[in-house]
């Protein structure tokens, strides 16, 4: 158990580090991605500004007359106001004036979107103007600060440098433009926003993102498989020690009881008595038969795992067959059992081993009276139904779990109990049945409750 778990575990940690590590790369391929994307488009909103410049229009001739006009009018009213307060709402006046004439006037949305089409990239977007920068000249050498955005930064001393605007997760600065009229200087930023700019991003790694959870899933499926391997190796393993465990116990009782025998035959007083000789012979005889059964099962289970399993089928009497094995079980039984038949065959022949359908059938009935704890009742009906002989044997027995009726079936597997010996066998008897019965081109089921008894179902293809 505790080498299962850990095997778990670190079966887990592996997986989990590999998560990790696919989470790490594929982070950082995104980043990556979203960086080339906003270079990209920067790249393309400068070349079309480029080539408007190129063309000979001067998207910004209006602007910069509105503007020289107006701040020629201001600037004599900045440099006039001393109070602070009334100087600031006149900035904010200014400020305001400049933004509006810009989202006006300065129309570059539509000839960039149009290039953005031809050059075969995504064309819709929206758009934002930002002042990041405004100097009124109110003199002639000095120049007041209107509005300095957050960008600017002071090296120490001197002018205040400007670090562009770092892109967001949908908006990208693509142009920065500067404008000197006759009293003010102006710059500005234009940014493109993308709605679905993480959709963009994701058509552009889709094919290393399902490279990735491809293999994920491969890691975790042969995790898994081996796993499974791992847990089965573990379970037939046990069922070999049970089995070798079982055997023991199984040869060691005729072995016990022939060894005692044999002592016995050697006292004196017994060599004297004719009746218990007799007596102690047949007993040996008897534990020598159940010994040379058990091996010669074992035997005949190896050899069928080496060869193809053989039939010698002979067509009969399915009912007959039946009362002559069912009949022939009772008289050994006694009175130590109720055993009863109910057959509707209609005179139906099949093609069986007798021999092989003899064994499955007395073993079926073996188990019904070996596995109860108290008087035996079996019930063994018979019936056609489409177009297979079904036999069932049904009891009044222990009953099986549902967890063991998925291997009672398996060779070597005992279902489990309190006492392992408490119920004698090695596990072959059920693995026999299914093995005689696929053999005939049939199969067995059963239906158990615990405590319950059990029904198990033989159903035999009719040739």
């Amino acid at each position: 158990m505790q080498k299962r778990n850990t095997v778990l575990l670190l079966g887990i940690l592996a997986i989990v580090l590999i998560i990790v590590a696919q989470v790490i790369i594929l982070r950082g391929l995104w980043n990556q991605q979203n960086e080339m994307l906003s270079l990209r488009y920067r790249s393309l909103a400068q070349e079309a500004n480029a080539s408007l410049r190129g063309s000979g229009i001067e998207t910004h001739d209006t602007v910069m007359f509105i503007l020289n006009q107006y701040s020629e009018k201001v600037r004599t009213e900045l440099a006039s106001i001393s109070d602070t307060q009334e100087l600031e709402i006149k900035k904010k006046e200014v400020i305001e004036f400049f933004k509006a004439v810009i989202e006006k006037e300065q129309d570059f949305t539509s000839f960039l979107s149009d290039y953005f089409r031809d050059q075969g990239f995504e064309e819709k977007f929206n758009h934002r103007m930002a002042i990041s920068n405004l100097e009124i000249n109110i003199s002639d050498t000095v120049y007041m600060v209107v509005y300095r955005s957050d960008s600017y930064v002071m090296p120490g001393e001197g002018r205040p440098v400007y670090r562009p605007t770092e892109d967001t997760k949908s908006t990208i600065s693509v142009l920065r433009q500067r404008l000197w009229g006759n009293s003010f200087y102006l710059q500005i930023e234009y940014f493109i926003d993308f709605s679905d700019k993480q959709r963009l991003i994701l058509r552009e790694t889709a094919a290393s993102l399902g490279m990735s959870l491809f293999s994920l899933i491969v890691v975790v499926i042969i995790f898994l498989v081996t796993y499974r391997n791992l847990m089965e190796e573990k379970r037939l393993s046990n069922l070999k020690t049970d089995f070798i465990n079982n055997m023991t116990h199984e040869l060691k009782t005729p072995l016990a009881t022939i060894t005692v025998a044999g002592k016995t035959l050697e006292m004196e007083k017994i060599r004297k008595d004719e009746s218990k000789i007799l007596d102690t012979a047949k007993l040996i005889g008897k534990q020598s038969v159940h010994l040379n059964q058990l091996i010669n099962m074992i035997l005949e289970i190896s050899m069928w795992e080496r060869t193809e399993f053989q039939l010698d089928r002979k067509n009969v009497d399915i009912e007959e067959l039946m009362n002559d094995i069912v009949n022939g079980f009772k008289t050994g039984l006694g009175n130590s059992a109720t055993l009863t038949q109910k057959y509707n065959f209609n005179n139906t022949g099949a093609d069986v081993d007798v021999v092989y359908f003899t064994t499955l059938i007395n073993n079926l009935l073996s188990n019904a009276v070996k596995y109860s704890d108290k008087d035996p009742v079996i019930d063994v009906e018979g019936f056609v139904e489409n177009g297979s002989v079904c036999i069932n044997v049904a009891d009044n027995g222990i009953g099986i779990s549902k967890a063991d009726q998925k291997h009672v079936f398996d060779k070597f597997y005992r279902a489990s109990s309190g006492n392992i010996h408490k119920y004698k066998g090695l596990g072959l008897g059920l693995y026999y049945v299914k093995k005689i019965a696929v053999a005939h081109g049939g199969d067995v089921t059963v239906s158990s409750k615990t405590g319950k008894g059990s029904i198990f179902t033989v159903t035999i293809p009719i040739r």
